[in-house]
């Protein structure tokens, strides 16, 4: 294991500690849940409040996009686990102004199960707390409803953080994160497994040289295991899939992410990006904005993904909101 950990049952607790005191102008620790990161930026009026969450290892998803107009709060789970009930509901608790919260995290069975858990005691309180859980994987099913959240998590949250900061209400918020979800597209390439701190071994083995299309962050099965491909010819393989899957309109307008898995160097997310560029300037799209980096990454994995936004006016609108958080700062 090539980690700089301690015990390895501990790396949680110790990570969120030291992110808290590394950023304590951003968030601190619920007094009353270790799991619960909340925003020391929170709004003075009341309005929607963002709970992000899901398991750790994918950093800075989820706790890195709480601060100012993002997450209000955030809960984190053990590594690759979704947080239980209890943090999800304490979350409501540390953050609501009586105008309602949304939960936001990936599709996946555990998420959902304990998030809906948190939403039922919260309702007891008679807090109103609403759900969207993000489906932009394309690989991961034909239906939309079954897919899984990966890095275009954070499209959705940033698109209901901004609706929420224009002190929309619950309904609209959520009808916001919604249309965000819808379009949204991503596909990833991983060329390596991440390794667990408790056990120190590799989730899956991959053989050097080799790499996966349409594996998901935590070493879901993808298309093929084929022998790695120049950087070209795998953003043109994740592009096709996607560009199939959302039929742009010749002229459109998106909003790019390549994110790194948090293994792979800036130097080579750099090559894939201007592969990208090419691709949709051929296609006679039109790049709005552009980021890359590591935005949802799995542990130690080597591999990258690629988003790709269709925009219109209003989520051009939400997606350009200010916002300041340690990971995504727009002024």
């Amino acid at each position: 294991m090539r980690r700089l950990i301690n015990d390895g049952y501990d790396a949680v607790e110790e990570m969120l500690e030291g992110y808290t005191k590394a950023h304590p102008e951003y968030v601190h620790l619920d007094p009353n849940d270790g799991r619960v990161i909340v925003s020391n930026m929170l709004s003075e009026e009341p309005r929607v409040r963002i709970i992000l969450g899901g398991g750790t290892g994918h950093e800075p998803l989820f706790l890195g996009y709480v601060g100012k107009d993002f997450g209000d709060a955030a809960v984190a789970g053990n590594v690759n686990t979704s947080p239980s009930p209890e943090p999800c509901y304490n979350a409501v608790k540390a953050v609501d102004s009586g105008k309602g919260c949304l939960y936001l995290y990936g599709n996946y069975a555990g998420d959902v199960m304990n998030f809906d858990m948190g939403a039922e005691m919260a309702a007891e309180d008679g807090i109103r707390v609403e759900t969207v859980t993000v489906k932009d994987d394309i690989y991961s099913s034909k239906n939309f409803e079954d897919r899984r959240g990966v890095a275009g998590d954070i499209i959705v949250f940033k698109v209901a953080a901004a609706a929420a900061a224009k002190g929309l209400d619950l309904d609209a918020v959520k009808e916001a994160a919604e249309k965000a979800n819808r379009n949204t597209y991503s596909m990833g390439v991983a060329l390596s497994s991440a390794t667990l701190p408790v056990t120190g071994t590799e989730i899956f083995h991959m053989e050097e040289g080799e790499m996966e299309i349409g594996m998901g962050i935590h070493g879901e099965p993808g298309i093929e295991r084929t022998k790695l491909k120049p950087a070209d010819e795998v953003v043109d393989e994740l592009l096709g899939h996607i560009l199939d899957e959302a039929q742009f309109e010749e002229g459109a307008e998106v909003q790019i992410l390549v994110n790194g898995l948090g293994g792979l160097p800036l130097m080579d997310q750099y090559i894939c990006y201007r592969r990208v560029d090419e691709v949709l300037n051929e296609k006679g799209l039109k790049i709005h904005r552009s980021m890359v980096g590591n935005y949802a990454t799995s542990m130690d994995m080597i591999g990258m993904s690629v988003t790709v936004v269709k925009l219109d006016d209003e989520l051009k609108e939400l997606l350009d909101a200010p916002c300041d958080t340690p990971y995504w700062k727009i002024k």
